[in-house]
This record gives structure tokens, C-alpha cells and sequence, in this order.
């Protein structure tokens, strides 16, 4: 098995960084542990930094390599960007859903309520791949990963594209050394830090939580959608457009599955809205939630923002 699998991306705590062990940490149980802190979201670019970091926080929590789950998430869904039948919605045609593909009596037995919201979704990354890690770990794993990958998926090609998949996600890790950053700013667990800006941003529409919903208000004491997106920024030092619409129309648009803490979430949801039109906009803070002020008697609060009225996003 190769070496390169084994915690090839650990830090020390905060940003006081060194590789632990490179490509040469040993796999066995209490051996190299698995890293602790997420590399810099270049290191491994096809990574959705969202994803890399429950990637990261599932295999701190189960002792099972990140570059290891990341590797599952990729064959089973790209990431969650699969448009595949079951990724995001039903099941496909074994009965398998969400983006590390459960089947329904598997979820039944190792579902995770990973973001602690109270339910247990197949469909949300936030329980999925903690759930992928903690049945991993049921069946072996780390001392027989072999063997728990392929109770995974009862293939020998499956588990061989998934160590290979993994060395190579391990090695990226390795050439690329910039500082890995963490952070507990958008809640438990690591997370990537986001950028100065952003981050003001996120604390200003933290302190609005549980304010009112206001058609067209901009605060201080209520706000519409965009008004709390607008303020956030205008916290920051950044001047954005009024509406939903013009912060969807005149800001860079970011791939799906590669946003940030900081960037724009929008939705087709709302009247008049479309699919280029959206009618509801919200601050990503990781780990697939935003913090938003939804619609009329509710007040700012955060929600998942992964849904099917989901339009794309946009970077300040």
C-alpha cells in the first residue's frame, strides 16, 4: 500500500505549520495520526474547499486519513458535483444517494448528524462524509483499509482507484507547502480562513442573527436579503450592489463547488425570480451554510445553503 497515504498534510496547531512526516507517515493504528488542519486550498485544486474541510474534520474525528475520504468523495460524486441520479436528490438505480452514495439500510446504521442541526441527511455533506469515515472505521479501517474499502464498494477496482486517487491527492499535498490555515470561525471544527474582508463581513452578519426580516431594510435593526449581504460588505470596506439581482449581475461569478467563506449564495426563489434572476442571496460562512434573512416573519439566522433553487455564487 502505498506510504503516501498515510497523514500526509498534518499541522501543528494554529498557523505554526510543518508537515508531519511528508509521504512517509506510517498508516498502522497509533501511528502518523491524520492531519488536523486542512492544507491551503491550492494544494489540491479540485477540491471544494468546503468539502476539503469535512474531508479533513471527519478523519480527525475517525482516525482515517483525509486524503482517503476525499478520494471516496471524488469516485462516488466529484465532490457533490455530480448531476448523476441520487447525488442530490432520489436514488440511483442500486439505491445509493448523496455524495458518498448510502444505501438506505447503510445510512439507517452509520448515518451522522455531522452538523448538528438535528437530522441525519445522506443528501448533506456535513453527515455524509463523517457518516463515510465512521462506517470506514466500522469495518476496519485504518488498520485494514483495504478491507473497508472494499466493504465499501464490493469492487477490487473500486479500492485500488481509491488508494490511487488518494496517494495522488496526498502527493499534491506534499509538493504545494504553503502554510495550511484553520480556523473556528464558521463554526465547529477546522475550516479554511477566509480572506480579511470576508471575514469582516461574516462577523457583521453574525451580530444581526435573530434580527427581523424587512422587505427593503437595510438595518440596523432588520433587513431584507441583500440589505444584510450590502451591510456586511459596506462593514468590510467594500461597496456591493442594493439588490439580489445586481450582486448576481455585476460581481465575479465562482464555480459551483469551489466557494469560499465570504462569497454570495443565490436562489431562484422568491416572485419574479429565474434561473437568472434570483430573488434571495446569502453569506456563505463553510461547512455549506450561510447566514441569510430569508423572507417575512422570519428573522437572519444561518441556514444550509446546498438546495435545488441553489443559482451559483459570487466573490466580492
Amino acid at each position: 500500500m502505498p506510504l503516501a497515504i498515510a497523514a500526509a498534510a498534518g499541522c501543528f496547531l494554529l498557523l505554526l505549520v510543518a508537515l508531519l512526516g511528508g509521504l512517509g507517515g506510517a498508516l498502522s493504528g497509533g501511528g502518523g495520526s491524520p492531519a488536523t488542519c486542512a492544507p491551503a486550498s491550492g494544494n489540491v485544486s479540485d477540491i471544494p474547499p468546503s468539502y476539503l474541510t469535512l474531508y479533513v474534520r471527519a478523519g480527525q474525528e475517525y482516525g482515517i486519513p483525509w486524503n482517503v475520504l476525499a478520494a471516496v468523495g471524488s469516485i462516488e460524486s466529484d465532490h457533490g458535483r455530480s448531476t448523476e441520479p441520487g447525488v442530490h436528490s432520489g436514488e440511483n438505480s442500486a439505491g445509493a444517494a448523496g455524495p458518498m452514495q448510502f444505501l438506505t439500510g447503510t445510512w439507517a446504521a452509520f448515518g451522522v448528524d455531522g452538523d448538528h442541526n438535528g437530522h441525519r441527511d445522506r443528501y448533506n455533506p456535513a453527515d455524509a462524509i463523517p457518516a463515510a469515515a465512521r462506517y470506514l472505521r466500522h469495518n476496519g479501517a485504518p488498520h485494514r483499509l483495504r478491507t473497508a474499502l472494499f466493504q465499501y464498494n464490493r469492487s477490487s477496482a473500486y479500492v485500488n482507484d481509491v488508494l490511487n486517487r488518494a496517494t495522488t491527492y496526498a502527493k499534491a499535498a506534499d509538493r504545494n507547502q504553503p502554510a495550511p490555515r484553520c480556523s473556528t470561525a464558521t463554526g465547529g471544527g477546522f475550516a479554511l480562513t477566509p480572506n480579511q474582508a470576508a471575514a469582516k463581513a461574516i462577523a457583521f452578519a453574525r451580530a444581526q442573527l435573530g434580527k427581523p426580516y424587512l422587505w427593503a431594510a437595510t438595518g440596523p435593526h432588520a433587513y431584507d436579503c441583500s440589505g444584510l449581504t450590502q451591510a456586511a460588505y459596506h462593514a468590510a470596506g467594500i461597496t456591493i450592489p442594493r439588490t439580489s439581482g445586481d450582486q448576481w449581475k455585476q460581481l465575479p461569478h465562482v464555480s459551483n463547488g469551489h466557494e469560499q467563506p465570504g462569497d454570495l449564495a443565490f436562489f431562484n426563489s422568491g416572485p419574479g425570480t429565474s434561473s437568472t434572476t434570483p430573488g434571495h442571496v446569502g453569506l456563505v460562512i463553510g461547512l455549506g451554510r450561510m447566514i441569510a434573512a430569508p423572507h417575512t416573519g422570519t428573522v437572519v439566522q444561518i441556514q444550509p445553503y446546498r438546495r435545488p433553487t441553489l443559482l451559483g455564487f459570487t466573490r466580492p
